[in-house]
């Protein structure tokens, strides 16, 4: 899951190599915190969050796959 958003996030900014991703495990939920460049944050988040949002349904739509759940943290 932290691949996919990580291909995801590469393609949407200008400053791919700024792309970091992180998951952090629970026992119940995995957390994916994703930082990119201050100057890509509007880029990831789009116009009224549309873009954060689909990022969000393909994580829970992969995550429901694999009978986990998992949450997407977008980091400034």
């Amino acid at each position: 899951m932290r691949e996919l958003i990580e291909v995801i996030a590469k393609a949407l900014v200008d400053n791919p190599d700024e792309v970091k991703v992180l998951e952090v495990e629970g026992e119940v939920t995995s957390v994916i915190e994703l930082r990119v460049a201050k100057s890509d944050l509007g880029k990831v988040i789009g116009k009224e969050g549309r873009t954060a949002r689909a990022m969000r349904t393909l994580l829970t739509a992969a995550s429901t796959k694999l009978k986990k759940r998992a949450v997407l943290e977008i980091i400034e």
